[in-house]
């Protein structure tokens, strides 16, 4: 290593795997151009795993579950609610879309809040909002209270959860990044992006099963406060990084932002022109597809009931979408860590197209009698959709090399698209004149043609892995440095 005065002084190079107590070492005291007078200093690299890395995902998948639940929570039992408390149904409507709104700004704070105090306190934020936001809710349930202060409370409530919900969703690759090598970042970004929604999905089907309203809401607060503890088993950082990128600091928003338009930034984080036009395509692929996703979840009933199928068939349709998605990312976030790990931006130009194309496909086979044809499109769609996740996720972080703003844009993009395709869809409702009646065909042509549309632009992504690249770069010397000193 050259100092200042042209010197250079030794390497004392430790790379160090480690398991608990088992642990394999390499070290290779390998000198170049060694002055004598500098001959006792030395410079330690060297990573390491730990297994708690594992208690750390726990945590994190247990607190996005029940985060997640207060979403879709009020959607089953909204007419119960205003038979309950004298709430409208825009009222109701409200309790959910409150977190689409509050998700927005949130999900851009929190890479500042990482990089300034950590990822456990980042979680800690989290953990109490999600307390919060339980019995806010539920003191709202007093039969003493006026029809306005008690849904007061309630929206109050919600709106500590969607703080919540984007804290524990966002946080996933940068906790991959920072705990995980480079054979199981990708999974465990897998893992931590799955929870939301399955946690969603087990929302709508526990929240009408569990007594009534009030004791709906009392089941909610009593699941947000049994989890708070989890919080527990998120640690920072570990004592010693388990690859390159894990060493270095956490990077801001800002510190993308200005990547992305081309000014000085600080090192490692700078981003060519392609890097820029690749990370654009990224955002507006997930931000499709996540919004497409979300908003036939909410929707689905709506497009399906005027064409004759019942709302439990509406509900086995998301269910199995949601189902073959989970699957489907178990099976396939190990290979893209161990065999297909430098072919992200490949899986995309292969599964894209395909679900832009299923999408597209729903204008013609949302007609009665269909419901078989429907499950398979319904499987395609999942199978692609939820593999991307990870893959989209991991994608953004080795472009930008920044695992905490990447993320961060990418949910604010899926939630912002989902948002704007609900608003639409819903516009486009035919009348109860129309043949058959409040039929969504419009809808679906807009769905349909908007996905596709932004699907077809994955043609244009090479997508470089550069974060890998780096890392098996500086693992790579580290390995040489070895085999020269076991060969003097």
């Amino acid at each position: 290593m050259q100092q200042p005065d042209g010197s250079s002084i030794s390497k004392d190079v430790s790379i160090r795997y480690a398991e608990a107590g088992a642990s394999l070492e390499l070290k290779d005291p390998t000198s170049v151009h060694v002055e004598p007078q500098l001959s006792e200093e030395t410079v330690y690299v060297q990573y390491r795993l730990y297994r708690r890395r594992f208690a750390g995902v726990v945590g994190l998948v247990v607190l996005n579950i029940v985060a997640a639940m207060s979403w879709p929570w009020f959607g089953p039992i909204s007419n119960n609610m205003v038979d309950e408390f004298g709430f409208t149904l825009d009222q109701v409507n409200w309790l959910g879309n409150i977190v689409s709104c509050v998700y927005l700004p949130t999900a851009l704070v929190i890479p500042t809040i990482v990089a300034r105090y950590g990822i456990r306190r980042c979680c800690d934020i989290g953990a109490v909002t999600l307390l919060l936001s339980a019995w806010l809710r539920y003191a709202g349930t007093t039969r003493s209270l006026s029809t306005e202060s008690s849904y007061a409370l309630v929206i109050i409530g919600q709106l500590f959860a969607a703080i919540a919900q984007p804290i524990f969703q966002v946080l996933g690759p940068i906790y991959s990044e920072t705990w995980f090598n480079l054979q199981g970042r990708t999974t465990a970004t897998m893992i931590v992006s799955i929870a939301n929604p399955i946690g969603g999905a087990v929302g709508q089907l526990l929240s009408p099963l569990v007594g009534d309203t009030r004791q709906s809401i009392l089941v909610l607060g009593i699941l947000s406060t049994a989890v708070t503890p989890f919080v527990f088993l998120i640690g920072t950082a570990p004592p010693t990084p388990p690859t390159y990128a894990g060493s270095q600091p956490s990077q801001t928003l800002v510190s993308l932002i200005r990547a992305m338009c081309g000014l000085p930034t600080s090192l490692g984080s700078q981003m060519s022109v392609r890097e820029r036009l690749d990370f654009t395509i990224v955002t507006l692929l997930f931000g499709a597809l996540v919004g497409g996703t979300n908003s036939f979840a909410i929707l689905s009933a709506q497009f399906m009931e005027p064409v004759g199928y019942s709302s439990d068939q509406s509900g086995f349709l998301g269910a199995c979408l949601l189902l073959t998605g989970i699957v489907a990312a178990i099976v396939t976030a190990p290979l893209f860590d161990r065999v297909f790990t430098h072919h992200l931006a490949f899986t995309a130009k292969l599964l894209v197209p395909v679900v832009g194309g299923a999408w597209l496909s729903l204008i013609w086979a949302v007609t009665p009698h269909n419901i078989g044809g429907l499950f398979a499109i319904m499987t395609i769609i999942g199978v692609g959709s939820v593999t991307m996740l990870p893959v989209g996720l991991e994608l953004g972080c080795e472009l930008t090399r920044n695992a905490n703003a990447s993320s961060a844009v990418l949910w604010f993009a899926g939630n912002l698209f989902g948002v704007m395709f609900v608003l639409a869809e819903a516009a486009l409702r035919a009348g109860p004149d129309a043949h058959p009646p409040l039929n969504m065909r419009k809808a679906l042509v807009l769905n349909g043609t908007v996905i596709m549309a932004f699907a077809s632009l994955v043609f244009l992504l090479q997508g470089r892995q550069v974060r890998k690249e780096r890392d098996e770069q500086k693992l790579q010397s580290l390995l040489q440095l070895s085999e020269r000193r076991e060969e003097l």
